[in-house]
């Protein structure tokens, strides 16, 4: 008789300026659910580190790999689920250890070119980016479904960015990253635009068409779902989580 298959742990990764405070609400309905799923803080976003300005991508990867390498953690593979700008350092884990990582679920968000960096241009003596004001954030990402609670929220909370993080290339080596089952959650954009850009080559996309088992899920709403829809984002991560292709 054939044993069912070892419940995987869901490891949840906010973007930036965000700590695992942001997947509350996802987290409670998982929870709800019966799935195993822990959120974390990347390193250079805990307002208690007194470091954290220094911080950068490889130690956010590092930080990650450690976590999923815990037995309690990773004697499964487990589904890693980034949101945002949290798709730098899950690129440089998928590329360093594709085989600890069961399925990786990429939330408004999506796999890192080779060789680019979410902010090259951010000067050399910026040594971290705020929270922008909502009416400059809002026209670099949506913030539709957000009530103003939560945008209080979210400013009381938010964690300057390192710049340092910002300015790093991603630098990947490894092609067995890229059969790494993978499932696109859209929400800012539909998935037939983003799909379409990444046959184009456009380059925050363009990433997407080298992935072997690509699964695309829609969930119109703005950038920051675990907020806007979070039980929803809970049943999309959840069904993603147990795809065995």
């Amino acid at each position: 008789m054939n044993s069912a298959p070892k419940q995987p742990t869901i490891v949840l990764i906010a973007g930036h300026w965000l700590g695992a405070w942001a997947w509350d609400g996802v987290i409670e309905h998982l929870a709800t659910g019966g799935s195993r799923a822990v959120a974390m803080t990347l390193p250079g976003l805990d307002a208690s580190d007194p470091e954290r300005a220094t911080r950068t991508l490889h130690d956010q990867a590092a930080a990650i790999i450690d976590l999923i390498g815990q037995p309690e953690i990773g004697s499964e593979a487990v589904v890693l689920v980034a949101h945002s700008g949290a798709n730098g350092p899950v690129s440089l884990v998928l590329d360093r250890h594709p085989e600890l990582v069961r399925r990786v679920v990429w939330v408004d968000s999506g796999p890192v070119t080779a060789g680019t960096s979410f902010a090259s241009d951010l000067p050399e003596d910026m040594v971290e980016l705020p929270l922008p004001p909502f009416d400059v954030l809002s026209a670099q990402a949506s913030l539709d479904g957000l009530s103003p609670a939560d945008l209080d929220r979210f400013r009381a909370k938010a964690v300057p960015e390192p710049g340092a993080v910002l300015r790093q290339p991603v630098e990947l080596t490894n092609a067995a990253r890229l059969a790494v089952p993978t499932t696109l959650v859209c929400c800012s954009l539909p998935s037939a635009q983003v799909l379409e850009l990444a046959r184009a080559g456009h380059p925050m996309f363009a990433a997407l068409a080298e992935f072997d088992d690509l699964d695309v899920v829609d969930l119109p709403t703005g950038h920051w779902p675990m907020w806007s829809r979070p039980r929803d984002l809970a049943q999309v991560i959840e069904s993603a989580a147990f795809r065995t292709s």
